[in-house]
């Protein structure tokens, strides 16, 4: 079924925005219907929907991510945005279209440099990105709170921190309604106003924390702590099997991935990034879902100083809500990765782009995006944020709401919401229900593991 055809807050293309009547939308889609959830109309099997994704990845790493799945219903949350992309379709939705992240759960927020150097607050993964429903991102975060709560041994907490994101979200979709856009497209989350969330007794030191922890978390750091000097030559450390040069046989293709990235940024960084060598590469092992999936670092040296960048080089497939929604603009997944991202985000990084190659690995024609590797990344840790979970979902509802106003109708989700509590009843209704479905789905992987039917093996660094 292809959602662009009908009555949607997208023409024919998506980033072209049309105004839609959201109160009337109720009449399509009440609000009160947003939070049911029937397991018997989802229409698939979730263990056949996870197996199903295996095909366009390293088969050899396949147990690798089976077992980080299976290691507990958080983790397999991460990895199951394909089986609730399926189950989100299972039901009728607003029509309020928005670029959506796609995988929005609560660590899928983070901060990281800006161009200008200046640490942001933003979403941070883009691998699923694509047009769509405005529900569907809130409602894969609000449930990603309740899973990461009972993960951490604090369900009580779940309730308020479903509260609170859904009132950060609809306390900013209603201020961004009467926003004008370039407002919009200017606003950002800053350190200060994140720790402004977060504070509490005993955070009173946070913003330097998070300024220390920034810091190391560059090409320079990550340049101490990952390479060592071999034979008079500096590489990357090996770490098998989640750091390994098994590119050997690949480097020519290697040379042209990064060549043709060249071709897809701009001429300004294009001519800042010739004047850097590629120096190594190592094949990498990374997240949970995107365990299989290829993924390069490569370190490159500047030509006069030695001066050192890290990049990251992702093999992108079709965005799991593709069969649903329709087909990406975009002929290159890794550009429709980095398009969906810089919509959403308030400043992305400048190194951000995309190639393709034909024959890695015998896989056929693969695409690729690239990025800068821990350029002042700092990613929140679910024991980490736990005991102050309410009040980070709060600075994620404040984000979550920034990208759709961006990329939809702001107006339209405020009129839609209103102003009773329908809509925030329905919501917390589906998160709790669907973190059941989730710890179902979980356990019938485990199962299946245990029984030897899916191979996997145990697989934290």
């Amino acid at each position: 079924m292809n959602l662009w055809q009908g009555d949607t807050a997208f023409e024919s293309r998506p980033n072209k925005i049309v105004t839609l009547d959201g109160a009337a939308r109720r009449k399509v889609v009440g609000r009160s219907s947003l939070g049911k959830w029937d397991p018997d109309k989802r229409g698939h099997d979730s263990l056949q929907t996870i197996l199903a994704q295996n095909s366009i990845r390293d088969q050899n790493l396949l147990p690798l991510r089976h077992g980080r799945m299976a290691a507990t219903p958080w983790t397999y949350y991460r990895g199951a945005a394909a089986v609730m992309a399926a189950d989100l379709a299972s039901a009728p939705h607003t029509g309020i279209m928005v670029q959506l992240c796609g995988d929005a759960h609560v660590l899928n927020f983070g901060l990281w440099n800006t161009p200008e150097r200046n640490l942001a607050f933003d979403l941070r993964d883009f691998d699923e990105t694509l047009p769509g429903p405005f529900e569907w991102d809130v409602k894969r975060f609000l449930a990603s709170l309740v899973i990461l709560a009972r993960e951490n041994g604090v369900p009580d907490v779940a309730q308020t921190a479903v509260t609170a994101a859904y009132d950060g979200y609809r306390e900013w979709i209603g201020k961004y309604a009467t926003w004008p856009e370039l407002d919009i497209w200017y606003d950002s989350v800053s350190t200060e106003q994140l720790v402004g969330y977060a504070t509490t007794d005993d955070d009173h030191r946070l913003d330097e924390l998070i300024e220390k922890r920034a810091a190391k978390r560059s090409s320079r750091g990550a340049f101490k702590k990952l390479t060592s000097v071999v034979d008079g030559v500096r590489r990357i450390s090996e770490d098998p099997p989640y750091r390994t040069h098994a590119l050997a046989e690949h480097y020519d293709e290697l040379e042209a991935i990064v060549s043709q990235y060249q071709d897809s940024i701009p001429d300004h960084i294009s001519s800042l990034w010739s004047r850097f060598d590629l120096v190594d590469a190592v094949q990498q092992v990374v997240g949970v879902g995107s365990v299989g999936m290829r993924v390069f670092l490569t370190l490159s040296e500047e030509r006069r100083t030695q001066d050192p960048i890290f990049l990251q080089i992702k093999q992108a497939g079709p965005s799991v809500y593709e069969q649903f929604l329709g087909p990406s603009q975009y002929e290159n997944h890794g550009s429709r990765v980095i398009h969906g991202q810089r919509m959403i985000q308030s400043a992305t990084d400048m190194f951000v782009g995309w190639t393709s190659i034909h024959g890695v690995a015998d896989a056929g024609p693969l695409d690729f995006y690239v990025r800068q590797f821990r350029d002042g990344k700092v990613i929140p840790k679910g024991d980490m944020i736990a005991p102050r979970l309410a009040q980070f979902a709060s600075a994620c509802g404040h984000v979550l709401a920034r990208a759709h106003a961006r990329s939809g109708d702001a107006k339209a989700i405020d009129d839609y919401l209103g102003k009773s509590v329908k809509a925030a009843d329905a919501f917390s209704a589906f998160a709790f229900a669907y973190a059941d479905q989730n710890n179902r789905d979980h356990a019938q992987l485990a199962k299946a593991v245990q029984d030897g039917e899916v191979p996997a093996v145990e697989g934290w660094p």
